[in-house]
């Protein structure tokens, strides 16, 4: 196999992982890298999207973005938890 990796022309690392058959994991969460974790940023619209409801009504066009943002971010888990949690008001955000 090393003579393999020498001949194909492979790249260092991908020579390492062949020889070797490294696991690949992600690196954890690191709080000094703030605009990495969007977990804040994704219940933030949540709660906006619900207040913008409350105050203009569940047809408000101007609610709509807040929507797309909290739908882009959060994944779908997470919602449908948070959901629940509001229709047995035990959600733990402020709306």
């Amino acid at each position: 196999m090393e003579d393999e990796c020498i001949s194909e022309s492979y790249s260092f690392f991908l020579c390492v992982f062949l020889l070797n058959q490294i696991e690949l994991k992600t690196a954890p969460a690191d709080f000094r890298f703030p605009t990495t974790n969007q977990t804040r940023h994704c219940f933030t619209r949540y709660i906006e999207f619900h207040r913008c409801t409350t105050a203009k009504g569940e047809d408000s066009n101007d609610c709509e973005r807040f929507a797309k943002y909290y739908r882009a971010l959060c994944p779908g888990e997470w919602v449908d938890k948070w959901n629940e949690q509001r229709e047995t008001g035990t959600f733990p955000g402020p709306l």
